[in-house]
């Protein structure tokens, strides 16, 4: 078992910054993949960010290609999401999640955190 807990959300005016954080305990951390998705009301959770066991490869959803950033500290067991540039539309509950690879899809994640919430003003 793999525990995931997110930090970092809040309230940013448009165009501002946040670092989100997960903080991973129980199995090993190193040996999995993790993703950032998010979800908003009525919508689909989608995958923004994920990146490989060894930060090796990263994926980004388009629509946040140049804006966000993931990185691990694996001695830390923590994932960040440094999101510049934000919108309203970035509006949404984030989740960190674990995977044995990286992918896309939220089928291919087994551990999941209970959420943040990240709200842009316009």
């Amino acid at each position: 078992q793999v525990q995931l807990v997110e930090s970092g959300g809040g309230l940013v005016q448009a165009g501002g910054s946040l670092r989100l954080s997960c903080a991973a305990s129980g199995r090993t951390f190193t040996g999995y993949a993790l993703g950032w998705f998010r979800q908003a009301p009525g919508k689909e959770r989608d995958c923004v960010a994920a990146i490989a066991w060894d930060g090796g490869s990263t994926y980004y959803g388009d629509s946040v290609k140049g804006r966000f950033t993931i990185s691990r500290d694996n001695a830390k067991n923590t994932v960040y999401l440094q999101m510049n540039s934000l919108k309203p539309e970035d509006t949404a509950v984030y989740y960190c999640a674990a995977g044995f690879n990286i992918a896309q899809h939220k089928g291919d994640y087994h551990y999941w955190g209970q959420g943040t919430q990240v709200t842009v003003s316009s």
